[in-house]
């Protein structure tokens, strides 16, 4: 059986593990949060190396990106140094590739459309996912000054935020990661923030952890594509009024994993380290994949089942046959 374990620097509360039998192969997938103990991390990452076939980093990106630039975090790369043999990812791969087809299968199904207000609440770790909502026409305001650095300045375009990337990037990337980003038990915490630039948009999108801590309690109506969510979570958008939630990684044992696990678990499969697998190669595996996004009416709490929007594991016909966790 292969082996996936994410080191995250999230909670430790949001563990998750289940097996995935996937292409004829069984697989193990882990999530560990180290609650925002970078040390802690450090020393996992190095006991896991060579024992398992990939290690996710979670809560944490190793690369952001905007337009053909893309910029390393000093954090990020410690930890990924950590480990010699193993694959490191931080699903940076599979979120430029994956989520640029998701909000194509959106707008095919009308969820997505031209003009539609979108809130994008960090953009520079889904460039993929920020050029996809232009391409469809919609109105899109990304939160990067807001809610990653506390600046009240949204950004209403792309070459705006690529002229913003190039200056503060390079000085955002060398600066400890929890100084700009909710790790541990500050994830846990909400402090409502712009509740105006959520109030405006019919699709709030991006990261979860972004979207809970600064959402404001009135979302109703509303769309959220993100990744990642629990069952509590979902509860917690169902009280804030969300209409529907769209999960960009599929349901696995009652949740969805983070990109980092999903990349992990191709890059195990493949047999080849991140940085050998080509665009064209990372498209053919997720087409094997049969990945669909998870589209969910969190009012009923009922998740479609069949076409595009099905739950992969509940599905034998699917390339995803979900085990029980211990």
């Amino acid at each position: 059986m292969k082996r996936v374990v994410s080191i995250s620097l999230g909670s430790s509360k949001r563990d998750h593990q289940a097996e995935v039998e996937v292409l004829g192969k069984k697989v193990r997938l882990e999530r560990r949060g180290m609650d925002g103990d970078y040390g802690r991390a450090i020393e996992m990452i190095r006991a896991l190396d060579g024992q398992v076939d990939a290690i996710g980093l979670g809560g944490i990106d190793l690369y952001l990106r905007a337009g053909n630039r893309r910029y390393t975090l000093r954090d990020g790369r410690r930890l990924a140094q950590a480990a010699r043999q193993s694959p490191v990812v931080d699903g940076s791969n599979l979120k430029d590739h994956w989520e640029r087809q998701v909000v194509e299968t959106l707008a095919a199904d009308g969820l997505i459309r031209p003009g539609q207000r979108v809130l994008l609440v960090c953009a520079v770790d889904r460039y993929g996912l920020a050029e996809a909502f232009f391409r469809q026409g919609c109105q899109v305001t990304f939160g990067d000054l807001m809610f990653g650095c506390g600046l009240p300045l949204p950004i209403r375009s792309l070459q705006a935020l690529n002229h913003f990337s190039r200056v503060i990037i390079p000085v955002i990337s060398q600066l400890p990661f929890h100084w700009i980003y909710p790790t541990g038990s500050r994830q846990e915490q909400m402090k409502p923030r712009f509740p105006h630039v959520f109030r405006e948009a019919e699709v709030v999108a991006g990261d979860f952890h972004f979207i809970r801590r600064y959402m404001p309690a009135d979302m109703r109506g509303k769309i959220v594509l993100t990744n990642t969510v629990t069952d509590a979570d979902v509860l917690l958008l169902r009280e804030r009024g969300v209409d529907t939630l769209v999960t960009t990684t599929p349901e696995l044992s009652g949740r969805s994993f983070g990109t980092n696990v999903m990349e992990g678990l191709l890059v195990a499969l493949a047999e080849r380290r991140p940085e050998e697998i080509t665009p064209e190669e990372y498209r053919h595996w997720l087409a094997r994949f049969g990945f669909q996004p998870r589209v969910e009416k969190v009012s009923s709490r009922q998740t479609t089942a069949g076409g595009r929007h099905e739950t992969l594991c509940l599905h034998h016909s699917s390339p995803y046959r979900c085990g029980h966790s211990p």
